[in-house]
């Protein structure tokens, strides 16, 4: 089974994006890489683990908060990763995070048809 990386942070309309994703599909683990605001506000019916970093540090800074909260706690060497939610400094940490870490990703979202991987 798979493990759902996503981001939630800012975008209107892109939590509901994310919980919908939470919950059509069956996953190994999920982890939301998230802000203060979305670790206070945020809630699934399923297990989350929030990956809670500053959206006001640099990319680099970023990239090593994501990375070291995540080591060890993936077992997949292949995880399911949206960035339906969130802005392009957060989506560049977070895949940086994850290649350094050294798994392989799928895109996935949710189409019309339900999830897929794009």
């Amino acid at each position: 089974m798979t493990s759902l990386i996503a981001c939630l942070s800012t975008g209107k309309g892109t939590w509901g994006h994310v919980a919908r994703l939470i919950n059509e599909h069956d996953w190994e683990k999920i982890f939301l890489v998230t802000n203060e605001f979305g670790r206070e506000k945020f809630s699934s019916e399923k297990p989350i683990e929030l990956i809670v970093i500053n959206d006001r540090m640099g990319i680099e800074e970023l990239v090593e908060s994501i990375k070291s909260q995540l080591q060890g706690k993936v077992r997949d060497t292949d995880v399911a990763i949206n960035f339906v939610s969130g802005s392009g400094k957060e989506h560049m940490a977070m895949l940086s995070a994850l290649l350094k870490l050294g798994l392989g990703i799928r895109l996935i979202a949710l189409t019309k048809d339900g999830m897929k991987e794009i």
